[in-house]
Formats: C-alpha cells, sequence, structure tokens
C-alpha cells in the first residue's frame, strides 16, 4: 500500500509540473470558476505566522518566507522568484557556509576563494548584504563576512531587485537566514566530522526552557570546523558561537535576543597563474602559489533584539535591531604574471585592515482584512540603516623584483604589504564609506475576487552616502530622496497553479567618481518578471517556472584610457533569462531539489567604451539537481542514499582567459543507528573530475575545483 501511495503522490507531481511547463492559456480562463484553494490569511491573523522551523518539520520545503515580503507569506503568493533551502537540505549535502550553499542552489553562481570569502552571484549581480530575520548587514568576501549556517534553520534566497523594503540593496536580490530558535523542550545534539584533506568538524547545540513555566527558553551553539586542504598550506579554521533567548512577555507579546560570534583563521590561496601559452594549469589543482605566510583573520560579532505583539484584531507588531560589527585583515602575496617558458613568474601582494560597522531597526504593523467578500491584508513600516566602513590597504605589483619558482614563491621572506605601502606611499589607500538610509514603506495586497490578488507597494527612502578618500585628504557626499514602486499580481487558477508577474526596483548609490571629481549617480534597476507557481501534495512540493527582464542604468566603469583616475557611466545593462526549480518531498521518503538557469546579458545603451566583463563569468546555462531517498519503514530501514550533479556551460574572464563547461557528482550515504545516533558519508567530486570553477587574470584568481574528498560524520541526539 505504501508504494502504491507514493507512486500516487509522485504521479500527482510529475502531472502537475508537466502542466506548470506546459503553459496552457486555457488555464487563465478557469481562473475564476475554479478558486478552492485556502486562504493564507484569515481575518483573525495570519496563521504563517505560527509556521514552525524546518527542523522540526523536515523534509525540503517550507510553507512560506519573509524574504522581500516582510510578512510570512506562500511561496505561490509571492510574485518573484523565491527560494528556502531547509535544515535538512542544509545538512544532507554537508554545507557550513553560505557560499557552499549557493554553490549547489539553483539560480546562484559563487566565484569561488576560500570558503567563507567567495563572492556570491543571481542574474549576473553580487548579493552584497546578507540579512539575519530580516534585518541586512554588509557582506562582502574581502572581509570574510560571508555567514556560517551553524545557526540557521533555513536560507531564503531571492533572485531580482526588492527595492520596497531595502531599496539601496544590489539588483541581484536579497538572502534572508532565519535564526534557530529556542525550543519549549529540551533538545539538543552533538556532531563531528572526519574527512580527507584534514577535514574535521564538531558541533554542540542545546535547547530548552530555562525557568519551571517555560516562559523563557534558551539556546546555545558551539561549532568549529576545519575546511579541507585541497591547495597545500591553505588552512582555512572557522569558530561560530550563536546564544539566543525568547521570552513571553505575556500571552501575545514575545521579545527574542540573539547574539553570533564568528572568527576566520585562513592561509590565503588566491589561485593560479595561467601558462605560458596562457593556458589553464589542469593537473595541478594542489599547488599553492603563495608565501607560506599569507594570512587572513576575521572577527564578527551580531547582536540582535525583536519585540513582538499579535493583536486582537489579528494585526501583527514588530520592532526589531541588528547590530554588526567586523573586523578583518590580511596580508598575503600571489601571482602576478603567467608562467614564462622556464616556469617563473612575477609576484604581487596585497595587505589591508578593514573595521566594519553597521546597524539595521526594523518596525512593522500588518493587518488582515475583509473587502469585496474577501480577506486581504496590508503592512505598513519605517526602516533604517547605517553601514560604516573603514578600509585601509597596501598594494604591490612586485615583491621580489624578478620572477621567481612556485617553491620560491612559498618560500618567500615575510613583507609586512600595508605598512611597507603605507610608508612608501605607493599602492597606498585609506577610505571610509558611510551609507544612511532611511525608510518609510507600506504593501496592500488586495483580492477583488477570491482568484486573484494585486500587490501594491511604495517606499520613499533618504539616502545620505560619504566617502572620505584619508590617503588624499579629500571627502565627497551625496544625498537624496528616492520613491522606490513595487507592483505584481497572482492568480490562483485552481489548487496548484498560480500565475504571477511582477515589477520591482532598486537603486545602488556609488562611491566611484566622474571626471569632475563629483561621486557618480546611484544606479538604478528595474526588473519585470513572470511565470507561473505550482504546489502539490499539500505544500510538500513546490515548482517554478519563471521569465525575467532587468535593466541596470548607470553602472561605472573605468574608461578606455589607462591612465584614467576617473570612472564613467558603462550606461544601460540588459539582463534576461529565466529559471526553472523543483523543491520539496516526492514521496514519505524521497525528497529532491533541482533546477536550471538560463541568463543572456547585453549593454544596450554605451556611455563607455569599456565592456564590462564581469557578466562573461556568469554562464548562459546552470543545471543543480540533488536528491536523497530514506529507506525508513522499508527492508533496508535506517539507509539513506543522495547525489546529486551541479553543470555549468563554458564562461570567461575580461582577460580573454576561457574555461570550458563542467558537471560535478557528489553523492552522500546515511545510516540512522538509532532513533538518536546517526551516521553520514558525504563523497563530493565523487569521478575526480578536474575544472576550473573560475578564471581571473594571468596571474591570479583561476581557481580549480576540489577534487574527490570524502567527509564521515557522526551524531547523537538527545
Amino acid at each position: 500500500m505504501a508504494s502504491v501511495i507514493s507512486g500516487y503522490r509522485l504521479a500527482t507531481v510529475i502531472g502537475g509540473v508537466a502542466v506548470l511547463l506546459s503553459f496552457a492559456p486555457n488555464m487563465w480562463a478557469q481562473a475564476v470558476e475554479d478558486a478552492s484553494r485556502l486562504d493564507t490569511v484569515t481575518v483573525e491573523g495570519n496563521r504563517l505566522y505560527e509556521m514552525l522551523p524546518s527542523e522540526v518539520t523536515g523534509g525540503y520545503s517550507v510553507d512560506a518566507a519573509t524574504v522581500g515580503t516582510r510578512t510570512p507569506a506562500s511561496l505561490r503568493d509571492i510574485p518573484q522568484s523565491v527560494s528556502v533551502v531547509t535544515r535538512d537540505a542544509i545538512e544532507d549535502q554537508n554545507f557550513t557556509t553560505l557560499d557552499q550553499l549557493g554553490r549547489r542552489t539553483p539560480g546562484m553562481r559563487v566565484l569561488s576563494n576560500d570558503n567563507g570569502r567567495s563572492s556570491i552571484y543571481a542574474r549576473g549581480y553580487e548579493y552584497d548584504e546578507a540579512s539575519i530575520d530580516g534585518l541586512p548587514a554588509p557582506m562582502t568576501s574581502i572581509t570574510g563576512s560571508v555567514p556560517t549556517l551553524s545557526a540557521v534553520d533555513r536560507v531564503e534566497i531571492m533572485r531580482g531587485p526588492s527595492g520596497l523594503f531595502d531599496s539601496t540593496s544590489e539588483m541581484g536580490g536579497i538572502v534572508n537566514l532565519v535564526r534557530k530558535r529556542p525550543t519549549h523542550d529540551v533538545q539538543g545534539h552533538v556532531s563531528g566530522s572526519l574527512g580527507s584533506d584534514q577535514q574535521r568538524a564538531g558541533q554542540v547545540d542545546l535547547s530548552g526552557p530555562i525557568d519551571a513555566e517555560g516562559r523563557i527558553r534558551g539556546r546555545l551553539v558551539i561549532d568549529h570546523a576545519e575546511h579541507g586542504q585541497f591547495v597545500n598550506n591553505n588552512a582555512n579554521d572557522q569558530h561560530d558561537l550563536y546564544a539566543a533567548v525568547d521570552i513571553d512577555l505575556d500571552d501575545a507579546t514575545k521579545l527574542g535576543l540573539g547574539y553570533l560570534h564568528n572568527t576566520k583563521n585562513i592561509t590565503v590561496n588566491n589561485g593560479h597563474p595561467v601558462g605560458s601559452s596562457g593556458e589553464l594549469l589542469y593537473g595541478s589543482r594542489s599547488d599553492f602559489y603563495g608565501a607560506r605566510w599569507n594570512d587572513f583573520n576575521s572577527h564578527s560579532n551580531d547582536w540582535i533584539a525583536e519585540l513582538t505583539h499579535r493583536f486582537a484584531t489579528g494585526g501583527f507588531g514588530r520592532l526589531a535591531a541588528r547590530y554588526s560589527n567586523r573586523i578583518a585583515d590580511y596580508n598575503y602575496a600571489f601571482g602576478g604574471s603567467a608562467l614564462n617558458a622556464s616556469d617563473t613568474l612575477t609576484v604581487a601582494g596585497t595587505g589591508s585592515v578593514i573595521d566594519q560597522q553597521s546597524v539595521a531597526v526594523d518596525a512593522s504593523y500588518s493587518q488582515p482584512f475583509s473587502a469585496f467578500g474577501n480577506v486581504s491584508e496590508f503592512v505598513l513600516g519605517s526602516d533604517y540603516k547605517r553601514f560604516d566602513t573603514d578600509m585601509e590597504s597596501g598594494r604591490a605589483r612586485s615583491l621580489t623584483g624578478g620572477r621567481v619558482t612556485r617553491d620560491e614563491l612559498n618560500a618567500l621572506a615575510f613583507v609586512d604589504i600595508l605598512d611597507s605601502a603605507r610608508t612608501s606611499g605607493r599602492g597606498y589607500s585609506h577610505a571610509n564609506t558611510t551609507l544612511e538610509e532611511t525608510g518609510l514603506y507600506g504593501k496592500l495586497t488586495l483580492r477583488p475576487v477570491q482568484p486573484l490578488a494585486l500587490i501594491a507597494g511604495g517606499r520613499v527612502s533618504r539616502y545620505d552616502l560619504d566617502y572620505e578618500d584619508l590617503a588624499a585628504g579629500s571627502e565627497q557626499s551625496r544625498s537624496g530622496t528616492e520613491v522606490t514602486p513595487y507592483t505584481g499580481l497572482v492568480v490562483d487558477l485552481d489548487n496548484e497553479h498560480s500565475p504571477y508577474a511582477s515589477y520591482s526596483q532598486v537603486f545602488k548609490p556609488q562611491t566611484e567618481s566622474d571626471i569632475n571629481n563629483d561621486l557618480l549617480s546611484p544606479r538604478q534597476g528595474d526588473q519585470y518578471e513572470v511565470g507561473i507557481k505550482g504546489s502539490y501534495l499539500g505544500g510538500d512540493v513546490n515548482a517554478r517556472i519563471s521569465a525575467f527582464r532587468l535593466y541596470d542604468e548607470n553602472r561605472a566603469a573605468a574608461p578606455t584610457d589607462p591612465a584614467a583616475n576617473y570612472s564613467e557611466s558603462v550606461g544601460k545593462m540588459r539582463i534576461q533569462g529565466a529559471e526553472f526549480e523543483v523543491t520539496g518531498s516526492l514521496t514519505d521518503q524521497w525528497d529532491i531539489i533541482a533546477g536550471y538557469t538560463y541568463l543572456d546579458t547585453k549593454v544596450e545603451r554605451r556611455s563607455s567604451d569599456r565592456e564590462d566583463g564581469l557578466f562573461l563569468l556568469m554562464p548562459n546555462n546552470i543545471v543543480n539537481l540533488w536528491t536523497q531517498y530514506d529507506f525508513a519503514g522499508q527492508t533496508l530501514g535506517g539507509l539513506r542514499i543522495g547525489g546529486g550533479v551541479t553543470a555549468m556551460s563554458d564562461f570567461a574572464s575580461s582577460n580573454g582567459i576561457k574555461a570550458p563547461g563542467y558537471a560535478v557528482v557528489d553523492a552522500m550515504v546515511g545510516y540512522d543507528v538509532t532513533s538518536r545516533l546517526s551516521g553520514q558519508l558525504n563523497i563530493h567530486n565523487l569521478l575526480d573530475r578536474d575544472y576550473y570553477n573560475r578564471v581571473g587574470s594571468d596571474g591570479t584568481f583561476n581557481m580549480p575545483g576540489n577534487p574527490a574528498n570524502v567527509v564521515a560524520s557522526l551524531r547523537y541526539d538527545f
């Protein structure tokens, strides 16, 4: 009987996805006639505020997301591309950092560096912020502020502009990390892992009530991870501490407090040079082109406070704040040229000290209400953010005065690159950048008829950007007020399918100066997106197919004159593409994440002769697949197996270095020894494919993919 039910569930999903892909025109005509999907909100309140964490519900799907919406909304009711990666999906694939997750998530592209220092992209643009529970802070690879995942219940990813709630963010979208929260019952686990290439990790996670009544609950997570040294000398250790307290002030009011601390210690690997003929160095992925004293250190702290109240009217109020600081320093040498025929190269270097602080505050109120005989909802709010970054840097084109072998580079005598640049003045920079934004926003979701949701919103933002060049003794500023509109519609065709359309906008202040030494005007991004979403098997499986076109105007680029010390606008960029994604549980035992991404870019109007080469690094085609099957209740009960493929087409760098497409296969085997004790074996790059996942210049940022490697882990749940 179980196999019959599972077969029926699978057939239901396959049939639903086939309908999703068909875009049958007559489905629109059925919208008003067939509107039996259950409401996601009622006049008593939005039920999605009570959604359980993904670590409780299990599987690869969740009911709703908050990214880009402020209030929880069903994935079908958000008229943009949204993915959610659950705790089970994170653990099955053995992710410890957000960039590891991004490499395996549909619609995302990661330009790899050391884990925790990579650049994460969507739709051709880097995510430059990471929110925790909707509160943003800067995220940059150079500061090592890519988050770790030990404190995270799930990751919500929106692709494309979301200017309604964060209008000065990047065009690619928003990443929101939803914290693990304290639990009402005592629970916890300890886990450890050991793998090839010196991979090690250990974690303790404890949660439960603090007082006898259970009105005060706490959670503590301590995590340590040592990433694999797939390149010689490339150590990468991270340490995490997460502490949280939730307090029920009364039956309707809750106070949540959280603290996250992270440190990273890395012997930096900056990639390979190319060979004497410009070729990539296949077969030498473990070679280290750096000095043994290469070093990166970072310390970050995040404090979060959240006060929520559920009103008798069904309304929901929230006041939340986050303060973050990041301190990072690095000093490392790397290849400054291609190898010549005698396998020698020049040596470049960089060093920096970075101090970054940020504050984010948000106050919002949402209220469902009855109109036209249906349930609608509005949200009103105000927010504030301030990002302050002080960065002192030094660069050296040559650390040796001549060419050296790789072994001589490894044994290079220590050089304090920042101090040398500070003393000589050559290659030295020191700048302080402060971005401050205050906004008022509102969004209305109106259902004039039951199957149709009309979504309209707007935001008024006041921003102030100050850029102080401390090395040159100059200061520039720009401020202004921007209005950011947002519109969308969703039509419930039947119980499973919802076509949607949306328009979203964002603007991005720039620190580059024009020929008159004035800061360039902010970039403006506009996105048009259409698609259809499906939800099957009671929400266990979510699917989406979408098409989008994104315009980016006024992007800064260097002029063709190499001696120029100013920037120009590249004009109008057009980015368009399509995405397909299926996520969830096809049966009670079978989970899947699958996606395809197509991306095409073009400069439609050029005000500079220089091509924007960043988009060359974005493949036209990316395929992601991960699936796992649990034999629970069957002959092989306790056994879990999984596997996946990540593949992409060719890509290149602006320096003319081309990398062929590749496909990498991963696998997983797990076994539940008892209800509390389980083991897992993850095999990455199962077929030991030799490939490059990033290319850069002649001397650096040509990053080979990791070789075949294995991690074994053991976990005991209390």
